[in-house]
Formats: C-alpha cells, sequence, structure tokens
C-alpha cells in the first residue's frame, strides 16, 4: 500500500488526516520488513511509539521506545542519539504518526519511516508484541 493509498484510506474511514508539507520524505515501511530487522537487531534502527503510556503498556513493537506525539517536542533531547539513525514510528492508526514526523522533520531528523498499518495492522497480524507496566 502506497503512502498516499494510506493516507486516502484514513481520510474514508473518518480518520482526521493531517499532511505535514514534506511528508512525502518520510519511507513508509512494511510491517515484514520490520520484523526482519528487528530479528537482525540493527544497530542503525530506533521504533518510536507515540501513543500515549498506557496503549505502549497493554502492547507494542518489541523494543520500541515510547514517547507520546503530544510530549515530543518537550522530550526531542532524550532522542538525540537517534538523530542520524532511520526512526520508524507507528501509532494506533496513523495520524499520530503524521504530527510526530512533522515535529521530529523541524528537530532536524531526516530519516524518518512510518510503519505501514501502523499498531493497529501489527497486531491484527499476529505479530510478536511486548507489554510492560505505564
Amino acid at each position: 500500500m502506497t503512502r498516499l493509498t494510506t493516507l486516502l484510506a484514513s481520510a474514508l474511514l473518518g480518520v482526521a488526516c493531517f499532511v505535514p508539507a514534506n511528508a512525502a520524505d518520510t519511507v513508509l515501511v512494511s510491517q515484514a520488513e520490520l520484523l526482519k530487522r528487528l530479528e537482525q537487531k540493527d544497530p542503525d534502527l530506533v521504533v518510536l511509539d507515540v501513543r500515549t503510556a498506557d496503549e505502549f503498556a497493554a502492547g507494542h513493537v518489541p523494543g520500541a521506545r515510547n514517547v507520546s506525539h503530544e510530549l515530543l517536542a518537550s522530550r526531542i533531547d532524550e532522542l538525540a542519539t537517534a538523530r542520524d539513525k532511520q526512526v520508524v514510528l507507528y501509532c494506533r492508526t496513523g495520524r499520530r504518526t503524521l504530527l510526530a514526523e512533522d515535529v521530529l522533520r523541524k528537530a532536524g531528523f531526516k530519516r524518518l519511516g512510518h510503519l505501514e498499518g501502523d499498531y493497529l495492522a501489527w497486531e491484527t497480524e499476529k505479530r510478536p508484541v511486548e507489554r510492560s507496566s505505564p
């Protein structure tokens, strides 16, 4: 599914869609590709879950870091070591990911990826999930 198709599908499903001016610079990362890179323990990869802490605790992509999209601008320094790595973002359905991409891009992050289908698809496909305390 292309990024445009994902955005159109989200809009048709009634999801509020915010598309940053440079969203086209973000690479759409397939679930299979992310899973493979996680299994290989790719040192150039940072997975960022931009959902709330409670959503993250209930289940997340293994090894993901959690910074809610609402707190991202104020906590951007926590991601300083990720600035030159590929950061693959996801939320539940994609809307918050787009907002977070804009924040990261304005902070100088250039290698951004968006997990295709976000967490909802990851969970639906019964991919590996970690759980933690909020």
